[in-house]
């Protein structure tokens, strides 16, 4: 399979764009909304909807997906926090494109080009007992027969973007939701709740260790109505054969495809903003790293700060690689949970092993790089844990169901 990594001229121009925009308007606001965690960081906001994503060089040269990932990646190598603050639709976007029809991505998502108050999207998914396992969902969908509406009851948390989507006119959140708890996969949809919903409320914020820019929000449904179209999909449940679930499922957790390299490409982003500071102070102190030495002859900091270049490296071609597959239609459930494995682990060792070549300067406040560290965690987290994406990678490679492989 032949894939070219040299990028277009227009994507080209949208990483210079983008990373000017990460040193000029993101790097000077990373230490206040650290801090101060659940201040909205309005400014950058409004800079972005305004401004930022109008000004951007505009598309083309088909890079589509591998494009995406470039701008994660020079956006968090601005700010991580700051980039999931941006009025997106994120997602809960992302999961209208893989399961919703037409219509209903023209209906929900049109307001993100528009000129319009900014507007978030969101992805209600994580319960108290449901996290890596989808299909253990509590939260319910019933149908009201009389009125035609599905109404939704349950308790969701961990949702990026929460209470930006759920507060703000035109934002809205996807819920995941049973229609049959007894169904398993089978009965898991998808739901778009828009912001303002009566029955929808916002109880909680956490707070973090990282991209504490970022509201990370608590939901309760509580006889929460939908019209009959913002179900994703179908009503239907159907069984699959080898316990895999039906479309409607499918189609949402596909979601995951898509969104799985850009948060690979965001660890990048991290992980090059922390060892670019590295190579930067051993550069200031004097220390050269000596690429054509022998091994036998490299110090033990040159290895080090070769190693973190070899993993970033490696994690970035498995990113646009499964970026690259989707912008080709191909099947890249696979592709795009190796990236993500692999970026979310190299992430969390360069950061940390910055700290460690930094010594006092790396573990203080002084520098960003302790930040970073805190930062780089959740890459190893959210859109599917480490350990589930090495389970996904061993059932693709193994062609095992879920029942076999656990």
């Amino acid at each position: 399979m032949a894939i070219d990594f040299e990028l277009s001229q227009e994507t080209r121009a949208a990483r210079d764009y983008y990373h000017r925009m990460a040193s000029e308007k993101m790097r000077p606001l990373s230490r206040r909304y650290d801090e101060d965690e659940h201040e909205p960081p309005q400014e950058w906001i409004d800079y972005y909807w305004r401004e930022g994503r109008k000004q951007a060089p505009s598309g083309g040269g088909g890079d589509g997906m591998v494009r995406g990932c470039v701008q994660a990646e020079e956006l968090c190598w601005g700010d991580a926090g700051l980039y999931l603050t941006m009025p997106v639709g994120a997602l809960g976007g992302a999961a209208v494109l893989a399961a919703g029809t037409r219509e209903q991505q023209t209906r929900f998502l049109s307001a993100f080009g528009g000129d319009g108050p900014p507007i978030w999207g969101a992805m209600a998914i994580t319960e108290a007992s449901a996290g890596s396992d989808s299909a253990a969902i509590q939260c319910t969908a019933r149908r009201d027969d009389r009125t035609g509406e599905w109404v939704i009851n349950g308790t969701k948390i961990f949702c990026t973007a929460g209470r930006q989507a759920s507060l703000h006119p035109g934002g809205f959140v996807v819920v995941w939701a049973t229609l049959d708890r007894d169904a398993g996969r089978a009965g898991i949809k998808s739901f778009v709740v828009p912001a303002g919903t009566p029955g929808m409320k916002l109880v909680g914020l956490e707070e973090k260790l990282g991209i504490r820019a970022s509201d990370t929000a608590t939901l309760t449904f509580e006889d929460c109505r939908v019209p009959d179209d913002h179900l994703l999909g179908s009503a239907e449940i159907k069984q699959r054969a080898r316990g895999s679930g039906d479309k409607g499922f499918r189609s949402a957790m596909a979601t995951f495809d898509a969104s799985r390299p850009i948060v690979a490409a965001m660890a990048i982003g991290v992980g090059r903003a922390a060892l670019e500071h590295v190579k930067r102070r051993l550069e200031e102190e004097g220390v050269e790293i000596r690429y054509d030495a022998p091994p036998r002859e490299l110090t033990a900091i040159e290895r080090d700060v070769m190693e973190m270049e070899a993993e970033l490296q490696s994690a970035r071609l498995l990113c646009w690689r499964a970026a690259w597959m989707m912008n080709q239609r191909r099947p890249n459930s696979l592709e795009a949970s190796m990236a993500k494995a692999k970026a979310g682990r190299a992430v969390t060792r360069i950061t940390q092993k910055a700290v460690a070549l930094l010594g006092p300067e790396g573990y203080s406040t002084r520098s960003l790089v302790e930040k970073w560290m805190r930062d780089a965690k959740i890459n190893d987290i959210y859109e599917g844990t480490q350990q589930i994406n090495q389970l996904i990678i061993a059932r693709r490679i193994l062609d095992y169901p879920s029942s076999m492989l656990r």
